[in-house]
């Protein structure tokens, strides 16, 4: 599934609703400009997945039409193939990782970034003999997550472990500057790509 795609099923999925949102708020929602919100509509609208109603004459309401309820269900399972292929490479690469880092005698590992890759990294190193010590994120600090608390990155030079996996997919290089800034040593650091 290519990030278009992706995009005009989540702007299906928004417009489709009774509550009738406006472009702007369909923007606010998706996190993306008002003027690509704009575009995309007026490109499926020609596309006729969409018919355009002005109830009252200032409010605009799409209504899906029957083409593009055949295209959101299409693009609704292309998205379940990608979704479930993404999960499928993302705990192989896991497994993996895991495997070799038991082999060189890691025996404990924390996440920085509590988020869905972080759990399915969960799911492969309940697999392996390794043991999750901590998972920090400087945005979700304080909240339970994997059955511990989210800790800031500057708390990992208080916890003892022998790596630490970068969990959050843009955020590599940024991750790893964090982490070296609060003393974590650059060669405990692993920026795994999941697929």
């Amino acid at each position: 599934m290519n990030f278009e795609d992706l995009r005009t099923l989540k702007i299906l999925e928004e417009l489709e609703g009774p509550h009738a949102p406006s472009q702007r708020d369909v923007a606010r929602s998706l996190d993306i400009s008002l003027g690509l919100v704009n575009a995309f509509v007026k490109r499926l609208v020609q596309k006729g997945y969409f018919k355009v109603t002005t109830i009252p004459r200032n409010r605009v309401k799409y209504i899906l039409t029957p083409k593009g309820m055949a295209e959101k269900t299409r693009l609704t399972c292309e998205y379940i193939q990608y979704s479930i292929q993404f999960y499928k490479r993302a705990r192989e690469r896991f497994s993996a990782l895991f495997s070799e880092l038991a082999a060189q005698g890691v025996k404990s590992v924390a996440f920085y970034g509590a988020n869905e890759l972080s759990e399915i990294a969960s799911v492969s190193l309940v697999e392996s003999k390794l043991s999750l010590v901590a998972v920090a994120d400087p945005e979700k600090a304080g909240k339970h997550f994997l059955g511990l608390v989210v800790a800031d990155p500057a708390f990992l030079l208080s916890t003892r472990f022998d790596r630490i996996i970068v969990t959050d997919p843009g955020a590599g290089a940024q991750a790893s500057a964090t982490l070296e800034a609060v003393g974590v040593p650059v060669e405990k650091i692993l920026v795994v790509d999941p697929v």
